[in-house]
């Protein structure tokens, strides 16, 4: 029997039994039947099987937090929110799913021509544990919209998650098959790849893992997405609101415990205003109320594992060592559960862990700089390119920047990154590449094909 640990008391409890080789084989050939029926269902039928989807999430919004809250450590306030975001992107594509793939007609000297987007079969989706729902739901809502199957390889610490995913797919009426929770690890993901079965892959993690997915995908030449880790940079000019920039930071950087791609981690601020900066950034961090993430009450829980709280701290050590200076917690608390404090260092320069490295956790690292140039300059310093915002009052000033200068696939002014279905999200760099979401998201597991009649 597979034992879990819930991160908030370290407490064991038992997890379901891994699926074997066999059941792994008869769950790809069942996806594989029922996504040839699947693929020629009207899109209006695809629609109605994503709004009950989105009725049954709702309906569980409230179990549904306090299973992410008992596997991973995420506040309940903050997992209500997450299944609202799941059920709202069911809707989005039950609404849009259609126009996004509507032919295309070309003017042309045929007697007629046209693009059309076909489904390409299963796709596999390789998940992670920190948005147990959203990142499955982010793209499995697209995927069967368009026609496909989707086999889920999630993360192993959150299995029930994947098995209620599951089972609300089945209640909402997709017909057997069509979305299948394996538990399996990574030899298993990787020989599903492989098999002639499986025409694509998606994967959200961590860098290391997008490079081993991609390079077993390359070599079956199966297109994927990939959204992987960042280390995003957040930059406030000397004009910026210092109340809108310091509430959006540290919204970003403590939000699913700092456990999250898209999360500020690199503060990037002037020397002018650097020391107001701090002092309310600080003193907001500070302020963020940590403990058991089934309290409403919460807004920093646990980190999902202990072996992450080391790693972490190890990162923030480095960090003190090669010069940065602790301005708060920074220190391993007493007691059970893998909690670590909300965290500020700063004087973070080149070549330290928190300027090279991404920080997964409540670690804020503040970099000076001596103006807008070097500024963007630091910004682009990086391996990654998820996301970055801007903080200044002058509205074009940050438009500019943001379009033009910041190397990142999102980009935000005087506000956080954040995922929104109408909004294609992903990568450059390390950090992926593909997208998710919007028309872009739902048109990256099609066969675009062109058609032409004489």
């Amino acid at each position: 029997m597979n034992m879990l640990h819930d991160p908030t008391t370290g407490d064991a409890f038992a997890g379901p039994a891994a699926h074997d080789a066999p059941a792994v084989r008869e769950a790809l050939r069942r996806a594989t039947r029922a996504q040839a029926g699947w693929g020629r269902v009207p899109m209006a039928e695809r629609a109605a099987v994503l709004r009950a989807m989105a009725r049954e999430l709702r309906r569980d919004a409230d179990a549904h937090a306090s299973l992410m809250a008992r596997e991973m450590g995420k506040p309940v306030r903050q997992g209500r929110a997450e299944i609202e975001k799941c059920a709202a992107t069911c809707d989005f594509y039950a609404d849009h799913g259609a126009s996004f793939l509507a032919d295309r007609h070309v003017a042309h000297e045929a007697h007629e021509a046209f693009v059309t987007h076909r489904p390409l079969g299963t796709i596999l989706a390789v998940m992670p544990w920190n948005f147990p729902f959203w990142q499955v739901i982010r793209a499995a809502a697209p995927a069967l919209m368009a026609g496909n199957a989707m086999l889920l390889k999630h993360a192993s610490n959150v299995p029930h998650a994947a098995l209620a995913i599951d089972a609300a797919w089945r209640e909402a009426g997709l017909p057997v098959g069509l979305f299948q929770a394996l538990l399996i690890d990574g030899t298993a993901a990787r020989r599903l790849i492989r098999s002639p079965l499986v025409q694509g892959v998606t994967l959200t993690g961590s860098t290391a893992a997008g490079r081993a997915v991609g390079k077993t995908a390359g070599e079956r030449l199966k297109p994927c997405v990939l959204e992987l880790g960042g280390s995003d940079p957040y930059l406030i000019l000397a004009d910026a609101d210092l109340d809108v920039a310091v509430e959006a930071c540290v919204t970003s950087r403590l939000l699913n415990g700092g456990q999250s791609c898209i999360a500020a981690k690199r503060f990037i601020v002037v020397e002018p205003i650097r020391e107001a900066f701090e002092s309310r950034f600080v003193a907001r961090m500070a302020a963020a109320r940590q403990g058991d993430p089934r309290d409403a009450d919460t807004d920093v829980g646990p980190m999902a594992r202990h072996d992450l709280r080391e790693e972490l701290h190890d990162q923030v050590e480095r960090s003190i060592a090669k010069g940065a200076r602790l301005l708060l917690g920074g220190t391993i608390p007493d007691g059970p559960g893998a909690f670590y404090p909300p965290t500020v260092l700063t004087d973070v320069r080149r070549g330290m862990p928190a300027w090279r490295e991404e920080l997964f956790g409540p670690v804020a690292a503040i970099i000076p700089v001596r103006d807008e140039r070097a500024a963007i300059r630091a910004a682009n310093a990086s391996v990654f390119g998820l996301g970055a915002a801007v903080f200044t009052r002058d509205v074009e000033r940050g438009r500019r920047i943001a379009r033009d200068e910041l190397h990142a696939g999102a980009c935000a002014v005087n506000d956080f990154v954040r995922s929104d279905p109408r909004l294609p999200f992903g990568g450059i760099r390390e950090s992926g590449f593909g997208r998710e979401l919007a028309g872009e998201g739902i048109r990256a597991f099609v066969n675009i094909k062109s058609v032409v009649i004489a």
